[in-house]
């Protein structure tokens, strides 16, 4: 006997429709139909008598009632009891992110967590390839993407933020090759190239204007080097030796300390989206919701800092929806 068929009967019985308990259950007319069928054939016997107007119980339906209410009432009451128990911060997280993330903000974050929590311990899968959850091992993996991404894989996530990026080059590479305004100068200078699975990434595509009457630019750049780490390509560019297009949570903290600066800040590089993504909603424990709420709250304080300080706009980053 399912526990959805018994909300059905449950709420039926209360709005004496099938099509007002399913507009308030969010199912179809047909399925709360199903449901009552199926409810019917397991207790063997008809508990609801149909007309051509409306629909109300039987006399059997009557004395299954308050049965059915207080069976869904003791189940409510069991998964509060292990909710509560639940809400202690331990056990292991299996966690996959960038190598980027994974040896610079989530380090720290993690670091943080498990200092006041000490009953929590991590295995984390740090790399720039995409992780695969039952090969690998892992519960919960941090991933730039969209929420139709999510929704195809049939993945459960929370979005944590939108991600700008921005082209960014060292104070020392544009005191010695100058700074580029266009896309035009852009193609001259020597960028810094993140490749993954045989794929350079060489194609930058930058827009300028507002959302009406934007402008798009494809720059092909040249390079002398590229690699499959994020994190190589921002100390590549923290050493003077090029140009990078680079999410600005990766290099926030080098761009508030002077180490790298936006260049061409009139040409933009469309927003992505970072998400927490799980296999399963049952994989989420108090230690996740935790790791979930703290980066939201860092890569926040990121955003404000950025913007005090003049290196953004507001509008350039907006808060997740």
């Amino acid at each position: 006997m399912k526990i959805e068929d018994l909300q059905v009967l449950l709420k039926v019985a209360e709005l004496h429709s099938i099509t007002a308990a399913a507009n308030q259950l969010d199912i179809s007319s047909s399925a709360a139909s199903v449901a009552l069928k199926r409810l019917e054939q397991d207790v063997g016997t008809q508990l609801f008598v149909r007309t051509t107007r409306k629909i109300r119980l039987s006399p059997e339906g009557e004395r299954f009632l308050p049965l059915c209410q207080q069976a869904l009432d003791l189940l409510q009451q069991g998964v509060m009891r292990i909710s509560e128990e639940q809400q202690d911060i331990n056990g292991e997280v299996k966690m996959a992110m960038s190598s980027e993330m994974g040896r610079n903000l989530m380090r720290v974050l993690l670091n943080d967590i498990m200092a006041e929590h000490e009953d929590v311990s991590v295995r984390l899968q740090v790399s720039d390839s995409r992780v695969d959850f039952y090969r690998d091992g892992v519960d919960v993996a941090l991933r730039a993407m969209t929420k139709s991404a999510v929704q195809e894989l049939n993945m459960y996530g929370f979005k944590i933020c939108n991600i700008p990026h921005f082209i960014c080059a060292s104070p020392r590479y544009i005191e010695k090759y100058g700074e580029p305004t266009s896309p035009e100068e852009l193609a001259n200078h020597n960028a810094l190239l993140y490749k993954l699975y045989e794929l350079t990434h060489d194609g930058w595509d930058l827009y300028k204007g507002g959302e009406k009457g934007k402008e798009k630019f494809k720059v092909k750049v040249k390079s002398n080097r590229a690699v499959n780490d994020g994190d190589i390509v921002r100390r590549w560019c923290v050493d003077g030796v090029g140009i990078a297009k680079k999410s600005v949570i990766d290099i926030a903290e080098d761009l508030l300390a002077g180490r790298l600066q936006r260049v061409m800040p009139a040409y933009h590089v469309p927003l992505t989206e970072m998400w927490l993504v799980l296999p399963s909603r049952q994989l989420i424990t108090p230690a996740i919701r935790l790791i979930r709420d703290e980066l939201k709250m860092k890569i926040n304080t990121l955003r404000k800092a950025l913007i005090s300080k003049g290196i953004l706009d507001e509008s350039e980053w907006p808060n997740a929806d």
